[in-house]
């Protein structure tokens, strides 16, 4: 018989932190961002950037305000060291900017990482080695002692390394990669013995970096790792605690978040979460989550389109529509419900008010993306999104009976189409459908008279190809309209606007008729003169019911 699958996989062990904090503090400032993009983010590509994309790509990190940037593996390839380089003797790298490069500990990649950084004037040296049980059996064949020996001897040789290029600013950082599946103690027992031969003060810090290499549980088990690590590593006012999230479950972003509460202040990710396997951290994400609870992350996506486009391009990798923040369709609505909230909240909002639109947690203005997108029209779409559309891009204000009587022949035009509506399409639906439909009755011109009892109408109207004058009396020209063409219906309802600012701007008028059977119809029409729009509006109505 065979087993179930879930049979074969061991659940992860919970660390004990029975007095946790991390769970009731909340984010109040932004981390110190790291941008792996040219180095973990590149090694994730089927085809890796050349150099003149990865310098592309790097001036666009700066654009974005990023101050610490992981540029290479320069002991990996040619290609990384000449980037280093590049960067060095074509004087790309601002003052406040500091470049990492990430070597294993190997004597011989070591020396050939100082040999790309010659010249720098501040770099991070970033070592590492893995700790975990299984890297530890299967891959390296060794045991704990053999690990943290491997870590030591790199940690001196950097040491050493950086004495004799005095010139450089050195920051000293290490990561047991395969942190997050390593034993508790072990890990603690490695970073500090890296920490006591690098021997870093309150005023010259290193980094202890705490990847999630492997995404093993949920967030709060990698929070209480964080937490344990940062309430007992040796030297902690001389450390920068980091993190380095991957997103094997899905949760990379979760992860982060609850690793800063924990203690985390600094976190290493991808634009968009690029990476191996399922990605890194997305560091857009995170910078713009913290924009919708009120904390400034001080990196700038103010033209989120602009970055978007450049990241694609450079990494051949689109990103998904529905992205947060970033993605094509994700200030975008279809469902009706949605449209009708989105609508009525924009309508609502004031400015120099805080934020508060249903479904959408942060201004698209924000990160420069157009109200314009906010709807979008398909067969889910109801009267709402509709009218948005309509009042936006072409002025008309649908009352909401007629609003429910076109989304109804909206619905029905998107099924027979099989796709969207845009706004344009729309409104030719609308004018074909009220605007220019025409009928039994056209009006041709008219003149009035107003009586001490109401107001004498003369119309001329081409019936059926016939041109002919009638005339009534009511209490207004709508009212004697009626009369004149003894007409069996009444008006239930009556809007009209302008069509734009100032004087010389023409009228719609929106008018409902009953019929004496029951029967309602609209009539819409649109004039310089509201006066002939309303009259117009009614033989539009009547047209529709009286054939």
């Amino acid at each position: 018989m065979l087993k179930h699958p879930a049979s074969k996989y061991l659940p992860f062990k919970a660390l004990p932190l029975p007095d946790r904090q991390w769970p009731s503090r909340g984010l109040q400032h932004a981390p110190t961002w790291l941008s792996t993009d040219l180095r973990d983010g590149n090694q994730a590509l089927a085809v890796p950037m050349n150099s003149e994309l990865k310098l592309r790509f790097f001036h666009l990190l700066l654009a974005c305000g990023f101050k610490e940037i992981e540029v290479a593996f320069p002991a990996a390839s040619q290609t990384d060291f000449d980037f280093v380089r590049l960067l060095i003797e074509q004087r790309h790298i601002p003052d406040d900017v500091t470049i990492q490069i990430i070597t294993q500990s190997r004597p011989d990649l070591i020396t050939r990482s100082f040999e790309a950084l010659r010249g720098a004037r501040r770099a991070i040296v970033h070592l590492y080695n893995a700790t975990a049980p299984a890297w530890r059996q299967q891959v390296f064949a060794s045991d704990c002692a053999g690990v943290l020996a491997l870590a030591e001897r790199g940690a001196e040789q950097i040491r050493e390394q950086t004495q004799r290029q005095t010139d450089t600013e050195w920051v000293f950082q290490y990561s047991p990669e395969t942190f997050s599946a390593t034993e508790a103690d072990f890990s603690l027992a490695v970073c500090d013995a890296v920490s006591a031969i690098w021997q870093p003060t309150p005023q010259d810090k290193m980094i202890i970096n705490l990847p999630n290499t492997v995404e093993l549980s949920t967030p709060n088990h990698y929070a209480d790792q964080i937490e344990r690590m940062h309430r007992h590593l040796a030297r902690r006012d001389s450390l920068i605690l980091s993190v380095h999230p991957h997103n094997d479950r899905g949760s990379a972003v979760a992860a982060a978040e609850l690793a800063q509460l924990a203690g985390a202040e600094r976190v290493e990710g991808c634009l968009f979460g690029n990476g191996e396997r399922t990605g890194n951290v997305d560091l857009l994400t995170l910078a713009l989550n913290l924009y919708t609870q009120g904390v400034a992350p001080g990196l700038d996506f103010s033209d989120i389109d602009a970055v978007r486009a450049q990241v694609e391009e450079f990494l051949g990798l689109p990103v998904h529509p529905r992205h947060p923040y970033a993605g094509e369709l994700v200030y975008t609505s279809f469902s009706g419900s949605h449209q009708d909230a989105i609508r009525k909240g924009m309508a609502y909002h004031q400015e120099d008010t805080p934020w508060n639109v249903p479904y959408l947690p942060m201004d698209p203005a924000d990160v420069g993306r157009s109200y314009q997108a906010l709807i979008r029209v398909n067969s889910q779409s109801g009267k709402g999104g509709i009218s948005w559309l309509l009042e936006q891009d072409y002025g008309l204000q649908l009352p909401r009976a007629l609003q429910q009587e076109f989304s109804q022949q909206v619905q029905l035009e998107t099924d027979r189409r099989g796709n969207e509506l845009d706004s344009a399409a729309l409104y030719q639906l609308f004018a074909e459908r009220y605007l220019h439909a025409t009928g039994a009755r056209q009006y041709i011109e008219h003149r009035q008279q107003t009586l001490a009892d109401g107001t004498r109408l003369q119309i001329a109207l081409r019936q059926n190809g016939v041109i002919h004058e009638d005339q009534g009396q009511g209490n207004g020209p709508l009212d004697a309209l009626l009369q004149a063409l003894q007409l069996p219906c009444a008006i239930l309802d009556y809007h009209e606007h302008a069509l734009g600012p100032g004087s010389a701007a023409s009228a719609i008028c929106y008018l409902q008729l009953q019929h004496a059977d029951g029967r309602r119809a609209f009539g819409v029409a649109q004039d310089d003169s509201l006066e002939r729009a309303a009259l117009k509006a009614l033989l539009a109505g009547a047209n529709r019911l009286i054939p």
